[in-house]
């Protein structure tokens, strides 16, 4: 494990991916309450991912998401309510509640945005390290994407184009084994996805997506080499989500005995674990799931009681 990373830290990160496993769980209670429309795509079982790469990147490294985004969204730190806001399509959202889930940016903290087309976010990413390289910045963009959108043309064009031009970017796959309910033995006829980076003349790496401590390890070093110029890199992180595709998946391609035996490699109890070895207490740790919890309950009470935005004040402003 990455001894750079301290206990407190640790803590600190378990409390993070709890706050948006806890804050999808809400969302899938409003949506059965028929206080949240339209649909959602849960990150529950992948917190790792985003909170292991986010934490070992700078606040000002340029992020862009994917359809399956809170995770990134929450990670970076956004404000919980505000999140909740927008998604529940209210004025108090990043923005007006008009972008929802999946059209939800933040610039002034360096999130160009979720993204409702798959591996829509990946020239968006290749872009912005275009314009870092312009501007001789020495920020980094990152692009989080599944299994499903390496299989699409934009994954293959901006790879090639960032290879030749050594742009400063870190392609994140989170390969939870599934795009949509097509397994990724069934769709990439490679196998795995880091193996197709020395193609575009680029560094891949395929590692445990579980474990937020390697995430954090494996993408500190590789924000490294990319800050020092060595060009675009590709990092897969195997993982899994315990929920199906969107919030009506019937799950109907996969088994429940599959879904048990991934569980049990659930990243936070393996995060917990890690915790109690390394000499935290069961107190402390309950403490900060419940601290997690209780910001993410008090979000949502805020998010139900503010103004409703959208469509309805669209025009706010404009002619002013």
């Amino acid at each position: 494990m990455n001894d750079l990373i301290s206990s407190s830290d640790l803590l600190h990160m378990y409390q993070r991916m709890v706050s948006i496993r806890a804050f999808e769980e809400t969302l899938s209670g409003l949506f059965s309450k028929g206080l949240l429309g339209g649909t959602s795509h849960f990150c529950i079982g992948q917190e790792s991912c985003a909170v292991g790469v986010i934490s070992a990147a700078r606040e000002s490294d340029w992020l862009v998401s994917n359809h399956r985004g809170h995770g990134h969204l929450l990670a970076r730190g956004l404000d919980i309510a505000r999140v909740m806001g927008e998604l529940m399509g209210k004025l108090s959202g990043y923005c007006g509640g008009r972008g929802g889930s999946q059209h939800l940016c933040a610039m002034d903290r360096c999130f160009l945005g979720t993204n409702g087309i798959t591996g829509g976010g990946i020239p968006i990413a290749t872009g912005a390290a275009l314009a870092l390289k312009y501007r001789k910045s020495d920020n980094v963009a990152i692009a989080f994407f599944g299994d499903g959108a390496s299989n699409q043309g934009t994954f293959h064009e901006s790879l090639n184009m960032a290879s030749l031009w050594k742009l400063p970017v870190l392609f994140v796959c989170e390969n939870n084994l599934y795009g949509m309910s097509n397994p990724v033995s069934k769709s990439c006829a490679s196998g795995t996805i880091a193996v197709r980076a020395p193609a575009y003349a680029m560094h891949g790496e395929t590692h445990d997506g579980f474990d937020v401590e390697l995430v954090h390890e494996v993408t500190s070093a590789a924000l490294a080499r990319v800050r020092a110029g060595q060009g675009p890199e590709l990092l897969e992180l195997i993982t899994y989500r315990q929920c199906g595709h969107s919030k009506n998946d019937a799950r109907v391609y996969r088994s429940r005995e599959e879904e048990a035996h991934m569980a049990e490699r659930d990243c936070l109890l393996l995060t917990a674990k890690s915790l109690r070895q390394r000499g935290v207490s069961q107190e402390d740790i309950d403490a900060a799931a419940e601290a997690a919890r209780q910001d993410v309950a008090a979000a949502a009470e805020a998010a139900l009681a503010a103004p409703a935005g959208g469509r309805e004040h669209a025009l706010d402003g404009l002619f002013a």
